[in-house]
């Protein structure tokens, strides 16, 4: 081989390398307007020592749940109510005197994997599953529900805006590659102001679009101890705002509010939430298994921190419509 082409050969290796290291580099993120800092400003002094870490994930660290998210283990939290799931993700079942309730039922994926074993560790018959409602229609919160259908005849409840997005998916989402999301029988509509009703047990809905057409807060009691608390469930959260259009991302800030307003006339005082990133629940859940009699029970916060919590998710995604700016 002649040296022209030995060096023309080595010319040709060497010229993406070339080519890459003088690419020009990624453009640094733009850095916040001072109405965005005076924001974030506002969200940690209202999150105080309790929400920190909130403030910081919605103001400065948002992050989706993932598969990995660690598995928890399966809790009895309160003296009718239960958690299964992960870190990220939670599905929540209330017992009441008509059988189960469900609150979310994680992904296809992890029916057999969470979901199942947590209701054998809890000593909870799946069969008597009665009624899953829905937050919102995405898949990592239904797609264990059409197992439920299937096995043991659960009911499935969730707003008609969001029956719309998991029957009629958008183009976008048809597409995307892999098997069909398999979704749950259209069962029953969930109504803003009409409450669902199992046994003894009642949760009232109220609509907060935004992270979907549909999604739903909710508003119950539970039993801590023989005494009852007031629990509020935002079940739509923005987790990253990165892919809610900017008419959505205003609206969720509008639907923050009005679960403000709702949970504070209802005197709620304990929190749940199906994407628990926000706060340390595996250091929740550490501190109810080592519970003992006189010892609070984590997810009971008052009603003043139940709504910092909810004012610090507000002033934060103000701060991210305002980025947007």
């Amino acid at each position: 081989m002649t040296f022209n082409k030995i060096a023309g050969m080595l010319a040709a290796a060497v010229m993406p390398c070339v080519l890459l290291a003088q690419a020009p580099p990624a453009a640094p993120a733009k850095p916040d307007s001072p109405e965005v800092l005076a924001l974030i400003a506002k969200a940690k002094k209202a999150a105080g020592a309790k929400w920190a870490d909130e403030a910081h994930f919605f103001c400065e660290a948002p992050r989706a749940n993932r598969a990995d998210d660690p598995v928890i283990p399966a809790t009895k939290i309160f003296d009718n109510g239960y958690i299964i799931g992960n870190s990220g993700t939670a599905a929540y079942v209330f017992k009441t005197s008509a059988g189960l309730l469900m609150f979310d039922s994680l992904a296809t994926n992890q029916v057999e994997t969470q979901l199942l074993p947590g209701f054998q560790k809890l000593g909870l018959n799946p069969a008597d599953v009665k009624i899953i409602v829905m937050g919102h229609g995405h898949a990592d919160h239904f797609g264990g529900s059409p197992y439920f259908q299937e096995h043991f005849g659960s009911k499935v409840y969730i707003s008609k805006a969001d029956w719309d997005v998991m029957e009629k998916p958008a183009p976008a989402d048809a597409k995307k590659k892999g098997p069909p999301q398999v979704i749950p029988k259209h069962d029953a509509d969930v109504v803003e102001g009409q409450p669902i009703v199992l046994g003894d047990f009642k949760m009232t809905p109220y609509a907060i679009p935004g992270h979907t057409p549909g999604s739903t807060g909710y508003i119950f009691q539970v039993m801590d101890n023989g005494k009852k608390h007031t629990v509020g469930i935002y079940g739509g959260t923005i987790l990253t705002p990165g892919p809610i259009s900017d008419d959505n991302l205003k609206l969720y800030v509008q639907s923050v509010k009005k679960f403000q307003a709702e949970t504070k006339k209802a005197k709620a005082d304990t929190i749940m939430q199906n994407h628990p990133l926000m706060y340390n629940l595996p250091a929740m859940l550490d501190q109810i298994q080592s519970r003992k009699k006189g010892d609070p029970n984590p997810f009971i916060v008052g009603g003043a921190e139940y709504q910092k919590f909810l004012q610090t998710m507000e002033l934060c995604s103000e701060a991210n419509v305002a980025r947007r700016k």
